[in-house]
């Protein structure tokens, strides 16, 4: 496998059902979030051999997200992002992570939502 070869594991329009919001009205209940996370890998240490094993299993990050998104109340579309960014840094080969929220029932004429990258610490 050529080291030259850049590997990204994506989730894209996830959608979830978050208690999330400073407002009042936002804390009577769960609204929808729409989460997308990019992930890029180092480079592979061993060919994968067609076996979960040697890949990362996404369905690590995605039930994660689940147990993230029903774990409590928060306040801030950053404050998921930031915690969506831990789950993902800890998984084995992600180098970086991608991850924006949207919340796409605040406005009617247009889409809303934050994004942050972030690498792994070095060491």
């Amino acid at each position: 496998m050529g080291s030259d070869l850049n590997r990204h594991i994506f989730i894209r329009d996830f959608r979830l059902q978050v208690s999330i919001g400073i407002h009042d009205f936002e804390k009577d209940g769960p609204q929808t979030v729409v989460v997308n996370i990019d992930l890029l890998l180092g480079p592979a240490e061993a060919a994968h051999g067609d076996r979960i094993a040697n890949v990362l299993n996404y369905d690590v990050v995605h039930d994660g997200i689940v147990a993230l998104a029903k774990s409590r109340h928060f306040n801030l579309q950053e404050t998921l992002v930031e915690a969506i960014l831990d789950l993902c840094l800890t998984q084995p080969g992600v180098v970086e992570a991608r991850v924006s929220t949207e919340k796409p029932d605040v406005y009617k004429d247009c889409r809303v939502g934050y994004e942050a990258v972030r690498r792994r610490a070095a060491g």
